[in-house]
Parts: structure tokens; sequence; C-alpha cells
């Protein structure tokens, strides 16, 4: 059962792993007086507006089953070989998403934002062990869902499989950005997207997310940055 709700509702998703969800910005709408203190709030409730049609009652039983936690920088969601038993909505913080080169050189796979979901799709939809590492950057606030709560939701409401089509519209992008872009449209891709990963992350975790050296992201950086006194 657990395997055939998540493949049911993940089918669509990236083989990358991770998915940092829909990045784009969210309705100003607010439902804080349907809520509890401690439990989602309404830029959660929000979040899932975005996605599709939500009763009152929807919201509601959201708000049962999503848990707010806070975690502190350095610790771990989840570690490589876990199986990955819960999505995550960031709040506050920053977090990153990675894995090892020859057991040495950290691998960016995503950085994550205030706004957005987190999770290692493949283990999520498969119920596998993890490839990747899910760690808080900064001090953080998020908001979980376990797989459990969410096939308990999806029980109660069909309107929660609406969730397959927002953990699936990452895929295309990732694949596209990592394999089709050059170092200097990734960079823009990157300046007109998410400019706000730049204040918060150094630029050696930057180079490894756009899946190039430091030394080519400086030079891109340089050209950029010429090309635009020169318009």
């Amino acid at each position: 059962m657990l395997y055939q709700v998540s493949q049911m509702c993940f089918s669509k998703i990236s083989n990358r792993g991770s998915c940092a969800l829909y990045r784009n910005p969210i309705f100003a709408v607010s439902f804080t007086g349907l809520f509890k203190k401690g439990s989602a709030d309404s830029m959660s409730i929000e979040f899932l507006y975005r996605i599709g049609k939500f009763s009152s009652e929807d919201l509601a039983l959201f708000n049962e089953k999503a848990v707010l936690r806070e975690i502190q920088k350095g610790r771990l969601l989840l570690q490589q070989g876990q199986v990955c038993q819960s999505v995550f909505f960031l709040v506050e913080g920053a977090f990153i998403q990675y894995n090892y080169i020859d057991e040495v050189e950290e691998n960016i796979i995503d950085l994550h934002l205030e706004g957005e979901w987190m999770l290692n799709a493949q283990s999520f939809a498969g119920q596998a062990p993890s490839d990747t590492i899910l760690q808080a950057y900064t001090d953080s606030k998020v908001y979980e869902l376990h797989v459990h709560k969410l096939h308990e939701l999806i029980a109660r409401s069909q309107a929660f499989l609406q969730l397959g089509k927002l953990l699936g519209s990452d895929g295309m992008r990732t694949h596209f950005f990592d394999n089709r872009l050059s170092p200097v449209e990734k960079y823009e891709y990157l300046l007109n997207t998410r400019s706000q990963l730049l204040k918060v992350f150094p630029l050696k975790m930057i180079a490894s997310y756009l899946k190039m050296s430091p030394e080519t992201l400086s030079r891109v950086r340089e050209k950029l940055a010429k090309e635009r006194k020169l318009s």
C-alpha cells in the first residue's frame, strides 16, 4: 500500500533525486484563522492553494497532519542510506542537499530556501535508501509531513493527490539545468530565477550546484560583469 500510493503520487519525479518544489511566487492569501498556533501556518496553506483546489476541511486536515519542527544548523533531516519517509516544507532558514564524490568532495544536488518543499524524490517514491543527505545550513523551521500522514490525507480527501503534480514538476527543469545549459546560461538562469541563493550560500556551493568548477564560475561572473559595464 505504501509503495503503491507513493508511486501514484510521485511517478513523474526526476531521477536526479531532489525536489525543490514550486519556486514561483506564492499567492498572497491568508488563512491564519483556520489554524492553531504551532501547526501549518498561512505560508504552507497558501502553498497548497498554489497547487490546486482545497476545501476548508482539507486545510484543517492538513493542519492536523503537518508537524512544525525547529532544526539547528548542521542537523540532518535525511542521511545517505536512510529511506526518505517525509516531505518537508521550509518555512524559515536554508538547507543543502548533497552527496559525496569519491567519498571526499561534496556534490551539491540542491539548495533550498524559504517557501520550498524538500525531499529525496526517488527514495520517497520507491521507499528505497536515499543517495543524498539533507542538512540544515542555518537554524531553520520546517513543517514535516510523514508518508503515512500523507496517505491518511489521501484516504480522507482525494484533493491531496494534487500533491503528486507538484512533486513531479521540477524534474524536467533540473535535467535541463544540469545537461543542456552552458556555464553562462546556468548562471544567468540562477540570476533570473534564484538570485537569493547568492546572498545565502558561498560561491563554492553555488559552483557545485551549477555543476561547474569555482574557477569557471569566477570567469562567468567576470564576463557578465564586464558586459554589464559596456551596456
